[in-house]
């Protein structure tokens, strides 16, 4: 029985995520901000006979990361599978956004992903077995105005995840880089995207997204795009000009009535 450390695991696809896990008898540690959420969620699953441990902390905070490593290694607990899923975005133009959310965005998104995946990582690679899921974005594929700090550090993560998948390829481990497009989730509230075109149009349900991205990190799959709609479109940006693929991400996340 595996132990899964899944991050901003009390909504959406982190949540959604740990009932597919919990589902398949692996046990849990869940990590978000909301101690009473999780500890909710950690009392929905117990009767799939698996352990459940909650952390209430804010990784955008810089010694979370390291704060959680060390609690886990006290108690003994290894993390076979790694789940960076906390992120978040903000909407609006980068000359008008509040610092700190610029900051938080990077320190979330970016350093705590990276910390987090340098401190379970060197375990992983004694023991020549485990698994990461990097969730990044469709986002990541092109630049993004209107959330500028947001898809670039989706673009970070994309690049990160891929180069080190690379250089652990005979290793026994296995990174995946999960690229969901706008799903249904608590994001487009907390992003104040609820009214772009990217949520009005294309959004997919979370339990497919998660579903998706189960698969691709127990499948080993190195980069994976939920949807068959989000995967053209990513793969449209290879081939456009640039200007035009900004062009259109701004389209897309312009707010409409």
């Amino acid at each position: 029985m595996s132990n899964v450390l899944i991050t901003g695991a009390s909504g959406g696809i982190g949540y959604e995520l740990a009932k597919l896990f919990a589902g398949d008898h692996h046990n849990l540690v869940l990590v978000a901000r909301s101690g009473d959420k999780l500890a909710q969620i950690a009392e929905e699953l117990q009767p799939h006979g698996i352990t459940v441990k909650t952390v209430a902390l804010d990784l955008a905070a810089p010694p979370a990361a390291k704060f959680l490593f060390d609690q886990l290694q006290r108690e003994g607990i290894t993390v076979d599978i790694l789940i960076n899923n906390a992120g978040f975005g903000v909407h609006g133009e980068f000359a008008q956004m509040p610092e700190a959310e610029i900051l938080g965005q990077i320190s979330l998104n970016i350093t705590a992903l990276t910390e987090l995946t340098r401190l379970f990582l060197p375990a992983m690679v004694a023991r020549h077995s485990g698994r990461i899921m990097n969730v990044a974005s469709t986002a990541a594929f092109q630049p993004g105005p209107l959330m500028a700090v947001y898809y670039a550090s989706k673009a970070y993560v994309l690049s990160f995840s891929e180069a080190i998948a690379n250089e652990l390829r005979d290793s026994g481990i296995t990174v995946t880089c999960f690229c969901p497009g706008a799903t249904h989730t608590g994001f487009a509230k907390r992003a104040g995207t609820e009214n772009a075109r990217m949520f009005k149009v294309a959004a997919m349900s979370v339990e497919k997204v998660a579903l998706d991205g189960y698969r691709a990190v127990m499948e080993g799959r190195t980069t994976s795009i939920s949807g068959a709609h989000n995967w053209i479109v990513a793969q449209s940006t290879r081939f456009a000009p640039r200007k035009l693929a900004t062009a259109v991400s701004r389209w897309v996340a312009e707010k409409i009535e």
